[in-house]
């Protein structure tokens, strides 16, 4: 089975549970900075680790992610599990100074707004970059994480990429962004049947 058709198939099967889970991001798109700051902070956590654990940490730090000292949520990330407790926290420490993150990024563009997420706030890429703007309702980029990568490869669509420059996860996102136009898709729609695909599970 060819990937478009594989898609298709998914669409039947999970569709309904994907347009719900868009509908939560264009929802958290409406509210305020407080909790676009969460969200940035969930994308910071989940690199290099998981979905689940950065959505238990999230549930579980609240507003303790603009409020904690760092030592606090450095230890508050250890007790629940993140492998790389010292830099997380320091990195959500230092991304406090863009607590009003909705409003610096709703004054730029998408495009340019991913690209000043990457140079301003560290421990963000483009991988990352791409997750948080797709979860407060942005779905025309690609989330390359390793799922992602691999179904690309499985299907022949591109090699298995050793690391990825800003140059390469462009010209990825552009053959994704092709393959969301032949499935009828908005790139962050796909990706949520990709993730499925790989993992059977539709999160954020």
């Amino acid at each position: 089975m060819d990937v478009v058709k594989a898609v298709e198939e998914l669409k039947r099967k999970v569709g309904a549970l994907v347009e719900r889970r868009i509908a939560e991001f264009i929802d958290l798109g409406r509210k305020g900075n407080e909790e676009w700051f969460s969200e940035l902070c969930f994308c910071i956590l989940t690199a290099n680790s998981s979905a689940e654990l950065g959505m238990k940490i999230q549930r579980e730090v609240g507003r303790g992610f603009l409020t904690l000292s760092e030592e606090d949520l450095r230890n508050k990330l250890k007790l629940l599990g993140h492998r790389f407790y010292n830099t997380r926290a320091k990195y959500i420490v230092e991304a406090r100074k863009f607590e009003k993150i909705k409003d610096v990024l709703t004054a730029m563009e998408p495009f340019d707004a991913r690209d000043w997420l990457v140079k301003n706030v560290r421990g963000v890429g483009y991988k990352e970059a791409s997750h948080f703007l797709r979860n407060v309702g942005y779905l025309d980029f690609a989330i390359l994480d390793r799922h992602i990568l691999r179904i690309l490869s499985d299907y022949k669509l591109i090699e298995m990429p050793r690391s990825l420059s800003r140059k390469r996860y462009l010209e990825i996102e552009e053959i994704f962004r092709e393959l969301a136009k032949k499935v009828e898709l908005k790139p962050g729609e796909l990706d949520l049947y990709l993730w499925y695909m790989r993992t059977g599970r539709v999160l954020k």
